[in-house]
């Protein structure tokens, strides 16, 4: 193994932005959550208006409180990154429903066994159909697993920042497993819904969030990104992806890669060049993004971009 010294970027250490923890004779919140507790009954101190309003949940959830509950969604992972000092990070996007060959495949079996009994259910054939597009689909998340190992290490790329997923299974699972093979850690950022998946095994525990507000948690997908990979998805990666472009394209976002990984598959589902066509992109704007196969491929732009950046 060479022993050659490798060039790792890294932010300032002001960049961090850690608070300062100056001395505080103010006493803890926590203190006084208990002495409020310490009160003889009556029908003053058990009404709810004299909860204190950071221990009162009901008020909390209170629609009047979305504001808070917002700023709340933002300041616990920020500080909590900002704590390990996670100052930079790689996001990859890709559906939920893209799963190692294996499993794919055994959803296939699954699937063909049910139709023969049934033959003639439609919402069984038109279930197979799909779920043998998506078995077609598993290189994609083998590739995501040896792209996230790859960017994992600050020695590819020369910049030292932390795979960061959606926290669920398929792409978001392969990229997060990526990462654990290599040994080090990786951060999953989870939603509340009625069918969300749990958090896949493989996220780091203490970089494992639970978040509600999706604007929230798509701030912290691009608050410390470096370069963007997506992989083929549904809406939520086709909202990730484009949002993504829309910030770097308005300028609100610093400019950065945008890798999307199956050319044939991303044309299909976007005419880009139509955009172009019909008047409401500029050609330039399709410079925003790069068209790649492999890890490898990706791995090359970052390289390149950073080296003329």
């Amino acid at each position: 193994m060479s022993d050659k010294k490798v060039n790792v970027t890294r932010a300032p250490n002001n960049a961090l932005n850690l608070p300062f923890r100056a001395h505080s004779s103010l006493q803890p919140s926590r203190d006084m959550i208990e002495q409020a507790k310490h009160c003889d009954d009556s029908a003053q101190t058990l009404s709810s208006s004299y909860r204190l309003a950071f221990d009162d949940p009901e008020f909390l959830l209170q629609d009047e409180q979305r504001a808070v509950r917002l700023l709340l969604e933002w300041q616990k992972p920020d500080q909590m990154l900002n704590q390990h000092q996670i100052q930079a990070t790689w996001p990859i996007f890709g559906s939920a429903r893209i799963f190692s060959k294996p499993d794919a495949s055994a959803r296939v079996a699954t699937l063909s066994q049910a139709l023969q009994k049934d033959p003639e259910n439609p919402q069984l054939l038109i279930k197979l159909q799909q779920a043998q597009r998506l078995l077609d689909k598993t290189p994609f998340y083998d590739e995501c697993v040896k792209l996230a190992g790859l960017l994992s290490d600050p020695a590819t790329t020369g910049i030292d920042a932390t795979v960061i997923t959606g926290g669920g299974p398929g792409i978001m699972e392969a990229a997060n497993k990526g990462v654990a093979k290599a040994g080090r850690d990786s951060i999953g950022l989870n939603i509340v819904l009625p069918t969300e998946q749990e958090p896949n095994r493989y996220i780091t525990p203490e970089y494992c969030f639970q978040f509600h507000y999706f604007a929230i948690r798509k701030m912290h997908f691009l608050a410390r990104a470096k370069a963007l990979f997506a992989f083929p998805g549904g809406y939520g990666t086709l909202d990730e992806v484009l949002e993504t472009l829309t910030l770097v394209q308005t300028r609100r976002l610093k400019p950065m890669p945008v890798f999307l990984f199956g050319e044939e598959f991303w044309r299909k589902i976007i005419n880009f060049d139509g955009l172009v066509e019909e008047g409401v992109i500029s050609a330039s704007d399709i410079e925003l993004f790069t068209f790649v196969d492999t890890a490898e491929q990706a791995i090359a732009g970052v390289k390149k971009y950073y080296s003329t950046e």
